[in-house]
């Protein structure tokens, strides 16, 4: 587990990513030759914070977006979230101004707002986090933003055995996305994909546990195509991985930009169940995380 807390040490809130994006490019330098196959790395000013491998020949993509949710200080000691996060006073908050490094409390008032509580002021437009508190039992693992951190880290593990496929790394998720539509278009003009895996943290509720296989989504606030997700079922039935089958009205991921794309892709959402979602204590079996890493492999491979 220690990349996947180092990845949830790294502050990248969204519009942000950029620490996220030097930590990945790094860690694939260092380990990319000991994969089955080599990647070819696209990244750069023209793909902003975002990073495509392309492995073999690829047929299928693996999006995981990078980014967190957090706030943003605005005047005197206000705060405006940065995506959906949870917001109880007392929360600590880390980040950093050109005056120095942050931490701070998080206070929330009845009516809504946010504020923070520091020493200073703390400068106009600087973005804090939840401080990182990474805590690991014998089955489980907590600590905040393993949403998507964990999908960061499933993407990586895939990329070990990978021989074709696409592993996109994303920006803007949590605040309304805006980088897929460029990245699938690239990826679908010079490479001819057209169908994609969303590795991403979903929820436990009343129809999906902890402890009971990788969720595979039939639908949230969007529907993908189900021909597609009948394939992916097919193949995770036949894996003998423990999967469970996540039913939702609300909620979506990089698949919404996908689906509203001008490029014909087909799309699944598929990732292990968290609890406490957008908050400091997300909380992730160890189990379902085995299985999102088994089945992606297979999936990837068979799709």
């Amino acid at each position: 587990m220690e990349l996947l807390k180092t990845l949830c040490e790294i502050h990248a809130p969204s519009g942000n990513e950029s620490a996220m994006t030097d930590f990945v490019l790094d860690y694939v330098k260092s380990n990319k030759s000991k994969w089955t196959v080599q990647p070819k790395v696209i990244s750069g000013d023209s793909f902003q914070d975002c990073i495509i491998l392309v492995f073999g020949e690829p047929r299928t993509a693996i999006f995981a977006h990078m980014d967190s949710i957090g706030f943003t200080v605005r005047y005197e000691d206000q705060l405006v979230p940065i995506g959906g996060p949870q917001s109880e006073s007392g929360y600590r908050l880390t980040g950093q101004d050109a005056l120095g490094p942050i931490e701070c409390e998080l206070l929330a008032d009845d009516e809504g707002g946010l504020s923070y509580k520091f020493g200073r002021a703390i400068q106009r437009g600087t973005d804090l986090v939840f401080k990182t508190n990474f805590r690991e039992s014998q089955e489980y693992v907590q600590c905040c933003y393993m949403d998507n951190r964990l999908g960061v880290y499933n993407a990586l593990k895939v990329c070990e055995t990978l021989e074709n496929g696409c592993v996109v790394f994303s920006c803007w998720e949590e605040h309304g996305g805006g980088s897929v539509p460029f990245l699938a278009r690239y990826i679908h003009h010079n490479y001819g994909v057209k169908q994609a895996l969303i590795s991403d943290i979903t929820w436990v509720t009343g129809g999906v546990h902890h402890g009971k296989g990788v969720a595979i989504s039939l639908r949230d606030r969007h529907i993908p195509r189900k021909k597609y997700v009948d394939r992916i079922l097919e193949i995770a039935e036949e894996s003998g991985i423990d999967y469970q089958l996540e039913v939702e009205g609300s909620g979506s991921s990089d698949g919404r930009e996908l689906q509203q794309s001008p490029y014909p892709f087909d799309w699944c959402f598929v990732g292990a169940p968290e609890d406490n979602v957008h908050s400091p204590d997300e909380k992730v079996h160890k189990h379902d995380i085995e299985c999102m890493i088994a089945l992606y492999k297979e999936l990837m491979a068979k799709l």
